[in-house]
Order: structure tokens, then sequence, then C-alpha cells
């Protein structure tokens, strides 16, 4: 089974961090997905560049119109997520309860599932 687990940051107190300390924590998330990929859980991992440099697409009165930056105007951004093949729900949180992110960020997992599967 599938699991999307979203990276949310919350943008003012990210902004807060030391560079040194983002350079530190990057390593270590290469090490640790570099560890649940070898294991074969780990499908896919991306982080996002900011916020700002996003483009939202809508079709308004049949014409797509796209605006600068995120859908929606929140305190927290999405920075990145991960694609995780795993049993359950209960073995996805114990494989994102190591990821070294949690110090700095949140993880919302949530199953996921190819639309040409349903019936």
């Amino acid at each position: 089974m599938k699991f999307l687990c979203q990276v949310w940051f919350d943008t003012e107190k990210s902004k807060l961090v030391p560079q040194e300390e983002w350079e530190a924590l990057t390593k270590e998330c290469i090490v640790s997905d570099d560890l649940w990929h070898d294991r074969g859980f780990l499908q896919e991992a991306l982080a996002l560049r900011e916020p700002a440099s996003a483009v939202t697409l809508r079709i308004r009165k049949g014409t797509t119109v796209a605006t600068d930056g995120p859908f929606a105007e929140i305190k927290e951004h999405l920075g990145g997520f991960v694609l995780l093949e795993a049993r359950d729900m209960e073995e996805a949180k114990s494989i994102v309860s190591t990821f070294p992110i949690l110090k700095y960020a949140s993880v919302e997992i949530r199953p996921a599932y190819s639309i040409k599967d349903e019936d």
C-alpha cells in the first residue's frame, strides 16, 4: 500500500533556523532516505522549492488562469513529500517516526491509490 507523506513547515519558524542547521539536517535526511530506499519502503522523496516559486492553475469560465504562488495563504507551507510503500498505516507511521525532518516539520501521512484501481 502506498502512503504520501507531506512535509509541512511553519513558514516563519523555518526562516529562523540557521543555514548550518539546515545543511546538517539535509545530510541526516539523505542518510535516512537512502536507508529506507535500500530496504524497499521509500519510493520517492523530493523537496519543494519555496512557495513563492509556485504557480496555481484554475479553469474559470472555460479559460485556464494562472496565478503566482500557492493556492492558499496559510502559515505553513508544503516543503516536500515522500512516497512510501508500507504494509499499513502503522508501518508507515513507524518509518516516518524515524525521519530527521520531524525535528523541524510535521509530516502528514495519507494513504494513496491509483484511480485506475477503483471500482
